[in-house]
């Protein structure tokens, strides 16, 4: 039986002062395929014929009490509140207009939410136990909570087409997401309410639930950290007692998302009848002095460093000074090559962004709140299977100065 081989794992931190095919990640993970080549972008292959299947457990810790809600805790009334905060967390991304997991121009791509009892119904810290479900837990505990650890998703791809995982269907292509499953810390060193518990008294010291549940179900859906302040997966959470954006409506069922993160998920499951958001802007990154990248080493025999790695590119919207998408630069891969490894070269390329508007575009090095060690499944290995030789990826380029260049004629 083929199995998939990659495995990722991505946190939301405790945050306690203050509330040729370029890289093209946004926030989204990467998977090297076994047989080599280009790396892919981690996704799901759904369809109304395969609907996202989708579960959470109903086993909660009663002590301590690390689940807050309105309704009285063990009652039937508490599991409910919680199952419609999992909905809204889940209507934030199927709100997204311009991807095929939007639930009115697509509907059933999104299986039902449908609720299990056993405590430890998420796969764990073994590969052994990967069952192809993909649940939400909260009374599970795990080697991942570690210190400031609030919740944490794992993610199993497959490296190659025909890889399964449990009972379930075998992958159609390198990079797609086989088993998500999201565990929330049960040990007492954090409290999460939902919305209606937030606001009251009792949640003031709480982590905001839905807040945490829409940042995890983007590591759900392949997007990785975003080191966009405002963005739903920037890779800190809010303080306890705030929640990130605002709360979802009927009317505006994606309101806790940024910009950063509607292009994001535009990215990985764009909607081929979308006129609106198919504009796109590529470049490179490169130094003033070229002869500064001579000092690092070749990655491996073939590939080589030509231009900045790791550089933060954003495109903001003149007329508004919105910020409507993030990337990190640093890499290029020709796709129509199947024995291509990647380069490294400066390359960005920011897609899916709203035609009709005009854009400024700057790069930053992450030196702020956010560092490379919160973007490993977009800045992480890129060392492609077929490679010719040991590989040694760049660092990270944090030590330039960003630079405006005068406009063309």
């Amino acid at each position: 039986m083929k199995r998939a081989t990659q495995l990722a794992t991505v946190a939301v931190i405790a945050f306690a002062m203050l509330a040729a095919q370029p890289a093209s990640g946004y926030l989204a993970d990467l998977t090297l395929p076994a047989a080599g080549g280009c790396p892919a972008l981690d996704r799901w292959n759904i369809s109304a014929s395969q609907p996202l299947n989708r579960r959470w457990s109903t086993s909660l810790p009663l002590a301590p009490v690390t689940i807050l809600t309105v309704a009285a805790q063990n009652s039937a009334a508490q599991l409910t509140e919680i199952e419609n905060t999992i909905t809204a967390a889940f209507g934030a991304w199927s709100g997204v207009s311009g991807t095929t997991f939007n639930a009115t121009n697509y509907p059933g791509v999104i299986g039902p939410l449908t609720n299990v009892s056993a405590a430890d119904a998420c796969s764990n810290d073994s590969e052994s136990n990967i069952d192809g479900l993909n649940t939400i837990c909260f009374n599970q505990p795990s080697m991942g909570f570690t210190t400031g650890v609030l919740a944490f998703t794992r993610v199993i791809t497959a490296n190659a087409p025909g890889a399964t995982v449990g009972s379930g269907p075998p992958a159609a292509f390198a990079g797609q997401i086989l088993d998500s499953d999201t565990l929330f810390r049960n040990d007492g060193e954090a409290t999460f309410a939902t919305p209606g518990a937030l606001s009251s008294t009792q949640g003031q010291g709480a982590y905001d639930l839905e807040s945490l549940l829409t940042h995890e179900l983007g590591h759900w859906f392949g997007l990785d950290h975003s080191a966009v302040w405002r963005a739903m997966m920037f890779p800190y959470a809010p303080p306890p007692g705030q929640f990130l954006g605002s709360r979802p409506t009927t009317n505006l069922p994606d309101a806790q998302l940024s910009d950063d993160d509607r292009t994001g998920i535009r990215m990985l499951y764009p909607d081929p009848n979308d006129a609106v958001n198919v504009g796109a802007i590529r470049g490179q990154v490169q130094p003033a002095n070229p002869f500064v990248l001579a000092t690092i080493p070749q990655p491996y025999p073939g590939a080589s460093v030509t231009g900045i790695f790791g550089a933060h590119v954003v495109a903001v919207n003149a007329a508004t000074g919105s910020v409507i998408a993030g990337t990190f630069g640093g890499w290029s891969c020709n796709s129509s090559n199947p024995d291509a490894v990647p380069q490294f070269d400066g390359s960005f390329d920011i897609e899916r962004l709203p035609v009709g508007n005009s854009y400024w575009i700057y790069a930053e090095p992450l030196v702020g709140l956010a560092q490379p060690g919160d973007f490993s499944g977009a800045l992480g290995d890129l060392c492609p299977s077929n490679s010719a030789g040991p590989c040694t990826m760049p660092p990270v380029d944090t030590n330039f100065n960003p630079r405006a260049l005068p406009s063309g004629p």
